[in-house]
């Protein structure tokens, strides 16, 4: 077992789109750990794009990273030392290690996987972007058979769980995707009944005729993931009594905002066909995760649901995978081998 540390640290504030000089590498002794806690060497690390808020110093739902910290974010990893009754070294556990080979967890603040499912699940399909669109769904969404469901970044790991959750309800489920292999894996893989790509479609005019066509009877459902163009085009064919979840709006996360002189018009269609939205964060939810994972662990583990992981060698590529990310590079849920 090595003695040294890695991580990731935020080295200063990004403007606009992350750039690697944003990241910093530090390298250190690994920690002690005191009555209560246990060190994880960290497997596999989880990229979400709720991270790039955590950059900027503002007030959110979360506390901002603080320059020079590690950058947050879950991990699964293996018990090496462990003064926390019912761990042991060798149990394989999940939780806030942050992006860094090695990390102290509270017994509180972990839980073992004992799963079928393999470990790197616990980050995606069967961890918070799983448990995030089960959840949404069920409690925003409100599904009814025989509806139209378009939702956004399709095949990332809460909208490919969202769309099989809404088809395995009845619903006619439409992807929007960032090109024409995405937009393929989305009808052959996740089962969508169609799929549009974004990246052929220019503006929003041409977006909004392309969701037309996929979606005759009008939208019903509208998962918000990206906010943009997408947005923009799906709001005048929200049909009376709609629902739009709002899980994220990753077109700004950046500061790039092309859009900001439709909300007249959203606000007019909010009113005028009576829809619901509901800004959600899953952390609200989060005493429901264990039943979530009773429920879908042995549906992933039977492979009677598909998922799809993109995963990038090294602690020292995190940066540049997540960046990757932020722009619609990965295939998948994002994940780092870390050892």
């Amino acid at each position: 077992m090595t003695d040294q540390m890695t991580r990731i640290t935020l080295a200063r504030r990004p403007e606009g789109t992350p750039v690697p000089e944003d990241f910093g590498l530090k390298k250190g002794p690994l920690p002690e750990v005191s009555k209560g806690e246990m060190l994880v060497e960290v497997q596999t690390l989880s990229l979400d794009p709720y991270m790039r808020g955590r950059m900027n110093a503002v007030k959110s739902y979360a506390a901002a990273t603080e320059i020079g910290d590690t950058m947050p974010g879950q991990g699964v990893g293996r018990v090496i030392a462990s003064q926390v009754d019912g761990f042991a070294e060798g149990d394989i556990v999940v939780g806030a290690t942050g992006w860094a080979s090695h990390a102290v967890l509270p017994g509180d603040g972990a839980f073992k996987w004992d799963k079928a499912a393999p470990p790197s699940t616990a980050l995606g399909v069967l961890g918070m972007p799983g448990f995030t669109a089960w959840t949404g769904l069920r409690e925003y969404g409100r599904p009814k058979a025989g509806e139209t469901l378009v939702i956004a970044a399709a095949t990332g790991p809460v909208g490919a769980m969202v769309g099989q959750l809404a088809k395995s309800a009845g619903l006619r489920t439409v992807a929007v995707a960032g090109g024409a292999e995405k937009c393929r894996l989305a009808v052959e893989k996740f089962g969508f009944d169609a799929a549009v790509d974004h990246r052929a479609h220019a503006d929003e005019s041409a977006m909004r005729s392309a969701l037309a066509e996929a979606c005759p009877d009008g939208v019903d459902i509208y998962w918000e993931n990206v906010g943009g163009k997408v947005l923009a085009a799906v709001m005048p064919l929200m049909n009376d009594h709609g629902r739009i979840p709002i899980c994220g709006t990753i077109a700004w996360y950046s500061g790039v905002n092309s859009t900001e002189d439709r909300l007249p018009m959203a606000w007019r269609n909010i009113l005028t066909k009576r829809l619901s939205v509901n800004g959600f964060i899953i952390f609200d939810h989060w005493d429901d995760y264990p039943d979530f994972v009773e429920k879908l662990a042995p549906k992933v583990a039977a492979g009677d649901i598909a998922y799809l992981e993109d995963v990038t060698e090294g602690l020292e590529n995190a940066p540049q995978a997540f960046i990757a990310m932020l722009s619609g590079g990965n295939t998948g849920k994002t994940l780092i081998k870390v050892s």
